[in-house]
């Protein structure tokens, strides 16, 4: 007589949630440590993308014996002359270097049309992996059309940002200023202890006016313009004057009054709001960049933990972390200023 049913036993609900708990357990060990490979791998792009354009800058001053300069706020960046020597050739092509880049008068001036096609192309090379940030930025062309202009996370340094050098228009401790097709001629501290591209994050696409104007971390980049309602305060003054050293700690809750998230919002224009940087404030900083004119006082961003990837004027790529001293850090943005700097890493 054959048996009427096999013992067969199922788990129960006891086992079922002890089983679910060291699955939870598992995976929470495992998260983290899959998020850090993946941050360690955005990480080692983005130090790849940044020798890249370094090297391409050596490329170009062994063809041309200068470093491409900035020409103006309505002209074209470092970045667009760079072009063909990150294998961009075909993108390089599709500009027209003999034409505007934007049009109309100063103060409302817009992108050509014609360069359309050019201004709207992402470079992959020009964007940071850990960045989330949308690389479109929404404009408006000369002919009223709506349009986009791509963004990029890697700046040319125009030099410490102290004294007056924040302001390109005039010859700057940086390795790039308004006209200035330097050399590494120029460039008396050394080309290892000397910043010549630094990463920063994509602005937010948001304005607002403000009041009063908010204080406290910042990762995403703003750009924030000084107001001129108080011209003996503790650094703006009126009329575009120039500005030495301003203490921003100060400035920065009291003075400012608009918002612009602006920063970084198109490759290919040689404005410093949109393609520049100095080493005004440290990485990281919590007062975000303050904007004058299209020039200001910046800092170096990113979403990777602790600091900021900068590459040095000769081809090496360092992570300056957020800790480094104030000083020892505008020594590094200067090329001119004979300090002797020991690398804080």
């Amino acid at each position: 007589m054959s048996k009427r049913y096999r013992d067969a036993r199922g788990f129960t609900l006891v086992e079922l949630l002890v089983v679910i708990a060291i699955i939870g357990v598992l995976v929470g060990i495992l998260l983290p440590a899959v998020q850090g490979a993946r941050e360690a791998s955005r990480r080692m792009s983005c130090s790849n993308n940044l020798k890249q354009m370094a090297l391409a800058t050596h490329n170009y001053e062994s063809a041309f014996k200068v470093i491409p300069a900035m020409t103006g706020s309505s002209d074209f960046s470092v970045q667009a002359r760079i072009l063909p020597n990150i294998e961009q050739a075909g993108l390089s092509d599709l500009i027209n270097f003999d034409q505007p880049l934007l049009t109309g008068p100063p103060w409302m001036a817009r992108f050509n049309p014609n360069q359309r096609q050019a201004i709207e192309t992402v470079v992959p090379t020009f964007q940071c992996p850990s960045d989330p940030g949308d690389r479109l930025f929404e404009t408006t062309y000369a002919d009223g059309a709506d349009g986009f202009s791509a963004g990029l996370n890697y700046m040319f340094s125009y030099g410490s940002g102290t004294g007056t050098n924040y302001d390109d228009r005039f010859e700057t401790d940086g390795m790039v200023w308004t006209n200035s097709w330097a050399g590494f001629k120029h460039c008396i501290d050394g080309t290892s202890q000397t910043v010549l591209l630094a990463e920063t994050v994509l602005g937010d696409q948001s304005s607002r006016m403000t009041e009063p104007s908010p204080v406290g971390p910042h990762r995403r980049t703003a750009n924030w313009s000084g107001s001129s309602s108080n011209p003996d305060g503790p650094g703006f003054v009126t009329g575009g004057g120039l500005i030495e050293n301003p203490d921003l700690e100060t400035v920065f809750p009291d003075q400012i009054s608009s918002y612009s998230g602006t920063r970084g919002q198109s490759w290919i224009r040689g404005v410093p709001y949109a393609t520049a940087i100095n080493g005004y404030l440290t990485p990281n900083h919590r007062i975000p960049d303050v904007s004058l004119h299209g020039r200001g006082f910046y800092a170096s961003r990113s979403y990777h933990p602790g600091g900021s990837q900068h590459a040095m004027l000769d081809g090496s790529v360092h992570f300056i972390t957020e800790s480094i001293d104030r000083d020892t850090y505008h020594a590094l943005f200067s090329r001119n200023g004979r300090e002797s700097v020991q690398w804080p890493e």
